[in-house]
């Protein structure tokens, strides 16, 4: 679990993990002295701005296609309740907390740079509804991912003004107004450019990487160690996996995934059992032979997502910024085509991963190819049906995962009078590859269910060190080969496993270093 100790903001960019630590495990957040200075700084520029009878954008004038309308300074308040208001307008179901909790620790970042004119208070407010546990109601669809994530922020700041409806710390669903007085939280009044500061941003999307990127990297683990699992249940080689075979393609990702299946396959006696030049087979079946080409080239997607996603977290998107020479420009930061492409690039390596896992489970059920395991892993062939319906979950959700693999940044629809004619889908994006990384997720587990049942019926070979520890804890939520049981529980526990971690954790600890 990354650390729940309390996150600094405004004083250095924010890391993936703290985004993680903040939005996932309710670590509470600081604001840096030095921030906070910054922003009453920058606020200054505004004010003097606003009493300017030249019109600025954002600060005097209306917003998107009405950018020259002139606002009096009598109507400016109405005028920033007004765009939130309008622009708290998503639709379906609610997004989950984390989500939120990111989306809102991201924009807090952003206020806390001295770069979009708030007032202090409006960064204090943030923070404290983060830290008070007030999660405000962001609904599924609303954001065409520019200019950023204009309707789930629209939603955090409406609730920032004591309007809507929040989940307090309990979970429960109740009026902003109320979380708030319980929390000792002063509803906002928005002045001059407060409301444009709290709505332009690619912070949902961002949000939702960053705690893709947390997942992936234990999932892409756990690809590695049910890959081992079907190698060996399977009789296959460990030989093709060799560092000096990984030398001659020096892709970095592919060397990691071999060292993982080196580390979990060097020691087990079953796959000892079959080398030598008693063994006729020549080589594997592609899905077990380049397992680390496939799960390598996931890697280094993650890994340059990973670099699109620490650049972002180290910018200011609004429009108008204030410059740190007290200059207020438009700009285009605000539009999500960095990490709306990162988003779908990393939808098409899950959807990869889980395919080639759900081959390598259909060999292990068919007798033709698994070199000596019963049919479907079925206790009394033709009565029983061993795991051969598990196989057609993992197909069906494959099957989901490439049609999440096709890229919502390529798409584009035209909105506010054409003023904002192309947009990134990014928040679409975002919102796909959480869905197609919890099919990945039961996939592996799939994947790993059975080769631990392959691996007992190997018996008396025995399984190596990481690969039996595996099997062991799987053990302790489902049972071993025997006549045909609900199977669903057992699919449902070992995805628990899988997405806690526990399962590449074990593998880890036990593995052949």
């Amino acid at each position: 679990m990354p650390h729940t100790s309390p996150v600094t903001i405004g004083a250095a960019p924010l890391r993936p993990e703290d985004v993680v630590s903040v939005a996932r495990y309710l670590a509470p957040v600081v604001i840096d002295a030095g921030a906070l200075d910054r922003v009453a700084a920058s606020r200054g520029v505004i004010e003097g701005m606003a009493a300017d009878p030249k019109p600025h954008y954002g600060v005097s004038t209306g917003f998107g296609a009405l950018a020259t309308t002139f606002i009096a300074p009598e109507r400016r308040r109405q005028l920033q309740l007004s765009l939130i208001r309008s622009h708290a307008a998503g639709t379906g179901p609610e997004v989950e907390t984390e989500v939120v909790r990111g989306l809102q620790l991201l924009r807090l970042q952003t206020l806390a740079s001295g770069h979009t004119g708030v007032r202090p208070v409006v960064v204090e407010t943030y923070a404290a509804m983060l830290n008070a546990g007030i999660t405000p109601i962001v609904r599924e669809y609303g954001s065409l991912g520019c200019s950023g994530d204009l309707a789930p922020l629209a939603h955090v700041a409406l609730a920032s003004m004591g309007e809507g409806d929040v989940r307090n710390a309990a979970g429960d669903l109740v009026p902003a107004a109320d979380a708030l007085a319980a929390a000792g939280i002063a509803p906002l009044e928005l002045q001059e450019k407060e409301g444009l500061a709290l709505i332009n941003g690619t912070d949902g999307m961002l949000g939702m990487l960053s705690l893709a990127l947390h997942d992936l990297d234990n999932l892409f683990i756990t690809a590695d160690i049910s890959a081992a699992m079907s190698i060996e249940s399977q009789l296959g080689t460990d030989a093709v996996f060799a560092s000096d075979l990984m030398a001659l393609r020096p892709q970095i990702g592919q060397a990691v995934s071999a060292a993982h299946l080196r580390a979990f396959l060097g020691s087990s006696p079953m796959v000892a059992s079959h080398k030598g030049p008693d063994d006729g087979r020549v080589q594997d079946a592609y899905s077990l032979r380049c397992s680390p080409q496939v799960h390598g080239a996931a890697r280094d997607t993650a890994s340059y997502a990973t670099m699109i996603a620490e650049r972002e977290l180290a910018s200011v998107v609004d429009n108008p910024v204030v410059t740190s020479d007290g200059r207020i420009e438009s700009n285009g930061n605000f539009h999500g085509a960095p990490v709306a492409a990162v988003l779908d690039f990393l939808a098409i390596s899950v959807a990869d991963v889980a395919s080639v896992a759900e081959r390598r489970t259909d060999r292990a059920l068919d007798p033709a190819r698994s070199h000596g395991l019963p049919p479907f892993l079925a206790d009394e062939v033709g009565v029983d049906s061993g795991l051969m319906i598990a196989q057609y979950a993992a197909a069906g959700i494959v099957s989901e995962l490439k049609r999440l693999a096709v890229p919502a940044s390529v798409d584009s629809i035209p909105s506010s009078a054409m003023q904002e004619d192309h947009v990134s889908m990014g928040w679409a994006a975002a919102r796909k590859l959480r869905r197609a990384i919890d099919g990945l997720g039961r996939v592996l587990a799939i994947e790993i269910l059975t080769g631990a049942r392959a691996l007992d019926l190997r018996a008396p070979l025995e399984a190596g060190p990481a690969t039996g520890a595996v099997r062991d804890l799987v053990r302790t939520v489902a049972g071993g080969p025997g006549p045909d049981r609900f199977l669903s529980p057992d699919m449902e526990a070992v995805t628990a496993l899988v997405q806690s971690g526990q399962i590449a954790a074990i593998a880890k600890e036990h593995a052949n270093d």
